[in-house]
């Protein structure tokens, strides 16, 4: 369902805001490039409890102003200790995140020895390049240890989907080669870094991807404050209106764009405000057309959401629509759009709740992302794709796996069951869970499951006992702790 991109740094087993103007020379641009050595461990979602295994992956980075290094936000996922090398060393540094964008694949490095630097020149950045312009890429990637240096040009501007953190946003098209350890290296024209690898077309040839200057320059705006807040979203479903009678039905002149709102998200920037039905016909006095872009450049449109994406969270933004045929403007205050079933999260370990043998977790991509998307149960893929957040559902909270007990018998082969409510209460969200479980009713514990597969909908357990059997279970499993520090 998703497209297949593949993020370029490599596996160990295969062993940017400062001035604008040119720097010319590729032996002053080749001291700016860095090689990064990440070790990580991934939580284990199966069993939340622990951590998998730690693991080695390399990739490149880039010595920016303020004696900092600038490198992908992959690169350095679920990191637990970073090295890095500079070009013609032979000694590693040891260095930490100090800002990390997920979104949109960022992140800034400190180096804790600032000899590091010492001989180092840190790179100045460029624009957007043009289609056709020449770049090149410099990086580490698998096949060999010393710097490569790759060229190619530059085949389109567009938003699109960024891999790891299946956000849409700006990226530049490239067809130079870039290969798995490029990721985080910086791509040159001119003697300007106009952007940095991050990723490729599985399916492809040379076809690659760079992050580019505006996505940078408003990462740096966005820690000005000491803290990375992340993207906003309008956060709503739309569709595009290039149908006639679809524009002659909602009083559109022939001349007049826009979008129609299908649905505003629960809790989002929309939330409120746009109503079903309302044609979106400008953000910022931006006008947006008919099949949803904007201008960006002459003679060049991107998906009207870069509009959004030049914006910070809790900015406000003037929307211009139409209501029932009337113009309207209305402000909106913007913010991260929630989601009932969260995207990839990196640098954090998963929530879970483990009572009775039970383990109770809420549904994120995180642990789907293990699956076989073709073998997936059908009602876990509608819940990823078109779920939404209401006032009533925030969460879909579910049983990952049963831990055998006595106290659990005849439940033992129940997995990946969402559960509706618990001792009589709703469950919107996993907190809910946990109040729940502290109010049995009538000495027993009753929980009640959506439509499971002919394997009941129903459990029921003795309440006097499941303290007794938590314990005992804990124990046998070397489980640290009963729930996720979150819930604690």
């Amino acid at each position: 369902m998703l497209k297949r991109f593949v993020l370029l740094f490599a596996p160990a087993a295969l062993v940017l805001l400062p001035g604008f103007a040119a720097r010319a020379g590729a032996e002053r641009v080749q001291e700016s490039v860095v090689k990064i050595q990440v070790g990580y461990r991934s939580p284990d979602y199966f069993q939340p409890w622990d951590m998998g295994y730690q693991n080695t992956k390399f990739g490149s980075g880039f010595i920016v102003e303020g004696k900092r290094i600038m490198t992908n936000a992959h690169v350095i996922g679920d990191q637990v200790y970073i090295q890095v090398l500079k070009v013609g060393d032979t000694k590693k540094y040891t260095a930490r995140v100090e800002y990390v964008a997920h979104d949109c694949e960022v992140a800034l490095l400190k180096v804790e020895d600032e000899s590091f630097f010492d001989g180092t020149v840190p790179v100045r950045f460029g624009g957007v390049p043009l289609q056709r312009d020449r770049v090149a890429v410099y990086g580490f990637p698998m096949g060999g240890e010393v710097l490569s240096i790759t060229e190619g040009i530059v085949s389109r501007v567009e938003v699109q989907n960024y891999s790891h953190s299946q956000r849409d946003i700006l990226a530049v098209q490239i067809d130079a080669a870039i290969n798995p350890g490029n990721s985080g290296g910086p791509v040159f024209k001119g003697g300007e870094v106009v952007g940095i690898s991050f990723q490729t077309y599985a399916s492809s040839q040379n076809i690659g991807y760079i992050v580019p200057v505006p996505v940078i320059k408003r990462f740096y705006a966005d820690i000005k404050d000491g803290k990375y807040d992340g993207y906003p979203m309008l956060g709503v479903y739309y569709e595009k209106l290039e149908n006639p009678a679809l524009r002659e039905y909602l009083k559109l002149k022939p001349k007049q764009g826009g979008i129609l709102v299908t649905k505003s998200v629960y809790q989002s920037s929309a939330w409120g405000a746009l109503r079903e039905g309302d044609v979106i016909m400008s953000i910022a006095g931006i006008p947006i057309e008919q099949d949803g872009t904007v201008e960006f450049r002459k003679d060049e449109r991107v998906k009207f959401t870069w509009l959004l994406n030049s914006f910070q969270t809790g900015d406000k933004a003037e929307v211009g629509i139409l209501r029932d045929g009337v113009p309207v403007k209305l402000t909106l205050k913007l913010a991260p759009t929630p989601y009932l079933v969260p995207l990839m999260q990196y640098d954090t370990r998963p929530t879970y709740l483990e009572f009775a043998g039970f383990v109770f977790m809420p549904l994120t991509y995180n642990y789907m992302a293990g699956w076989n998307w073709n073998e997936m149960d059908p009602k876990f893929r509608v819940l990823f794709t078109e779920g939404l957040r209401t006032p009533e559902k925030k969460q879909v909270v579910f049983i990952n796996q049963v831990l055998p007990d006595d106290i659990n018998v005849g439940y033992q082969d129940i997995s990946r069951a969402i559960v509706e409510r618990v001792n009589g209460k709703p469950i919107g969200e996993i907190a809910d869970l946990v109040a729940a479980l502290k109010a049995p009713q009538g000495g027993f514990h009753v929980l009640e499951m959506q439509d499971f597969a002919g394997k009941g909908t129903r459990i029921v357990l003795d309440a006097k006992k499941t303290a007794e059997a938590n314990a005992q279970i804990l124990k046998r499993f070397s489980i640290p702790s009963d729930r996720s520090e979150d819930l604690r």
